[in-house]
């Protein structure tokens, strides 16, 4: 987050801020010329952009050098746990009928998987996929999968809780901790290994089981945002100098195999996801292949905004890995 010695480039604001960049909400003011009405519920895009660089000129708005989220760059505009926020008409999208409002603040992660999904540039129908992590964003892009008609699905994830989450969704979910993932993915694809990996873990080890996992000519897409540096020297030397992060070198030279990043979302991903919920293509999806997960099981819980700190930051700062999502409704308890 900003500091006041390195305020955000866009907004000049830094810390203290008001948090929270995955939300909803309904319009308390809105200009006389806008097509939004009071009380209307829409759900908020909150990224920042300048809209004036190369990027933003060419619908890579996710790229501006000087963009930043709500709730995050110390914009005057408030954030997600701001009684009211200030955000401009075209990142609005009015929630349809058939979305809740009351889950309508996990669409966000949605637009973020989409993004994902799209970034190898290829048809994904018949493949077969490995996701790293089965957290908010590894759910998600499991979701947004199901969509492209792969062949196979897989999640590898060592937790419980999102474990037990993750096999309403996919055809097989690979436990790291106890059983080898380059082997199981060879297995279920008749000895080939998988067609992409969705890195949504950014951890070493997850890193390995991807290269191992790839088929030849296998796509890796890193979602995740590391912690550290990532090295493409040898991981034998690099590991015994200093402890950073590397590419299984040999894996990758001798399978071929392409990484991509996928960073966050640009607007026209936001309003795909918008027009795949209105016409409730998820669940129809899902429904058609005997899956009863949708995008509101990612909530795990729900809190008040009052209890925030100690059933949400502290929570998750504890006890992260049972939960994907914990929603906080500004409605107060009455007890």
């Amino acid at each position: 987050m900003p500091t006041p010695d390195h305020p955000h480039p866009l907004t000049k604001g830094h810390i203290p801020l008001t948090l929270g960049h995955e939300f909803s909400g309904r319009i308390a003011s809105v200009p006389s010329s806008s097509s939004l009405k009071k009380g209307q519920a829409v759900m908020v895009d909150p990224r920042l952009f300048c809209r004036d660089c190369r990027s933003c000129n060419s619908g890579q708005d996710n790229l501006c050098p000087k963009g930043g989220f709500l709730g995050l760059a110390g914009s005057s505009g408030g954030g997600g746990l701001s009684e009211y926020v200030a955000v401009e008409e075209s990142l609005l999208h009015p929630l349809p009928e058939n979305v809740k409002s009351e889950s309508a603040a996990v669409i966000e992660p949605l637009a973020v998987a989409y993004h994902a999904i799209r970034t190898p540039g290829i048809d994904l129908s018949g493949l077969d996929v490995l996701i790293l992590g089965a957290g908010p964003i590894g759910y998600a892009v499991a979701l947004m999968l199901h969509a492209e008609n792969p062949r196979n699905i897989l999640i590898s994830e060592p937790t419980a809780r999102r474990k037990a989450q993750a096999e309403e969704l996919v055809q097989r979910v690979i436990d790291p901790r106890s059983e080898n993932v380059g082997e199981v993915c060879r297995q279920v694809t008749d000895g080939k290994g998988v067609d992409i990996v969705f890195d949504c873990a950014g951890i070493q080890a997850g890193l390995n089981d991807s290269f191992d996992a790839l088929a030849t000519g296998g796509y890796l897409v890193e979602v995740a945002i590391w912690e550290t540096s990532v090295s493409a020297k040898s991981s034998l030397v690099v590991q015994q100098l200093i402890p950073q992060l590397v590419i299984p070198f040999w894996d990758f030279f001798k399978k071929e195999i392409r990484i991509s990043i996928s960073f966050c979302y640009n607007q026209t991903d936001f309003r795909e996801v918008m027009k795949r919920l209105e016409q409730g293509l998820l669940e129809l999806i899902l429904m058609v292949k005997g899956m009863y997960a949708g995008y509101e099981r990612m909530v795990t819980k729900r809190i008040s905004l009052e209890d925030v700190v100690k059933e949400g930051f502290e929570e998750l700062a504890t006890n992260r890995d049972e939960h994907i999502k914990i929603l906080i409704s500004p409605t107060r308890s009455t007890s």
